[in-house]
């Protein structure tokens, strides 16, 4: 099992829908939580795309340097850069970084913000497209010369000078609930991501990506895209839901939802259903909640709960098949802390390599009286 945090760079603070509690997202604090998910042991960070955000590929790069082991998630974006271009980005971070890049291909789903960006193309359009420039950039990305000719992309002699150190090229995530997206992610990714369903829902999306891809005489690996709210009991954890969105009133859920309707994805559309914008009746499955996705746009559910109450509900999504979990919470930084201090020794981690490390004993916890280690559980 893999675990991920998340960079926040749309903004990160104590409550949603406030700026009671917010906190300035600059560089140092971008490190601040990129280093403690280096040094805490998460396998990997996503960092967010879309005008809302900082870009990726620029923050992230910058992040090479103060992190030693953690994968960059960065998004590629078809139809607002080539294949070409993508494939370079991609091999100069992965080269810079040594083999610390995994690729999150985003097709976008709101039509404003894309024809902001001069995509004007409809929902299945862009689909048909990502097809293209992902066969153009695999095969770039892998080291042959590209000569390709569709309905969207001509390319001629495309090629790789300096080619990635991940063989054949940076692992391909991908996530998209609609037929034709799950047809992509079938023919050309390594790995699916759902954003946070109920597990019944999650296991039919497996099931059909899974039999989409063996047609292709493919195997996948699938991952999920969740916020999580643990504390030590689970009254605790309720009241830090609850806390979360006490700022959030009905005029905030409606402008949110208001742009939530505009958008063409079917995974955003998945998600508002589970609460219609109704905040009486937000535990939809057994400790999964909905309140973030009130006003947050794309994963908007949350697992809450005590320690060993999320891991049976992370044990249930892995039982599917889930192998790759996205996590994060507010603030970025502190939770980060916090999940990896009351879930991690209950799960099966994936441990990454210390290489070259000085081992050095460090405490756990502070000594008692001065004098006295405390116990480990």
């Amino acid at each position: 099992m893999e675990l991920l945090w998340f960079i926040p760079t749309h903004g990160d603070g104590r409550y949603l829908a406030t700026a009671i509690g917010g906190r300035e997202c600059n560089f140092v604090y971008f490190q601040q939580i990129a280093q403690a998910v280096d040094n805490l042991g998460f396998t990997g960070a996503l960092l967010p795309t879309g005008r809302s955000c900082e870009d990726a590929w620029i923050l992230a790069s910058s992040l090479i340097a103060v992190t030693r082991q953690i994968r960059f998630l960065v998004a590629i974006r078809p139809g607002l850069m080539s294949p070409g271009m993508a494939a370079r980005m991609a091999a100069t971070f992965d080269r810079l970084s040594n083999g610390r890049l995994q690729v999150h291909v985003v097709t976008g789903g709101d039509p404003v913000e894309l024809a902001g960006d001069g995509v004007h193309l409809s929902h299945d359009a862009r689909y048909e497209l990502t097809d293209e420039f992902l066969t153009v950039w695999k095969e770039i990305a892998g080291g042959c010369e590209v000569n390709f000719s569709g309905k969207y992309l001509q390319i001629k002699g495309g090629k790789l000078l300096f080619p990635p150190v991940q063989k054949p090229h940076p692992p391909l995530w991908f996530g998209g609930s609609s037929p034709i997206a799950q047809q992509i992610a079938a023919k050309h990714v390594d790995v699916y991501m759902t954003w946070g369903e109920p597990p019944q829902q999650v296991a039919e999306k497996i099931a059909s990506v899974r039999k989409l891809a063996a047609e292709q005489g493919r195997s996948l690996r699938f991952g999920i895209r969740l916020h999580v709210i643990v504390r030590e009991t689970a009254t605790q954890a309720w009241e830090a839901a609850n806390e979360l969105i006490k700022y959030v009133n009905n005029e905030a859920i409606a402008n949110a939802q208001k742009i939530f309707a505009r958008m063409d994805s079917q995974g955003q559309r998945r998600m508002t259903q589970l609460h219609n914008g109704n905040r009486e009746a937000l535990e939809i499955s057994p400790n999964l909640w909905t309140g973030v996705g009130l006003v947050r746009g794309g994963a908007g559910t949350a697992l809450v709960g005590d320690p060993d109450t999320v891991v049976a509900r992370i044990l249930e999504y892995a039982e599917l098949g889930i192998d790759t979990f996205i996590l994060s919470g507010y603030p970025h930084l502190e939770e980060a802390y916090r999940v990896a201090e009351l879930l991690f020794p209950r799960l099966p981690l994936q441990k990454l390599n210390h290489t070259n490390e000085a081992q050095m004993f460090s405490p756990v916890g502070e000594l008692i009286g001065f004098e006295n280690f405390p116990k480990q559980q």
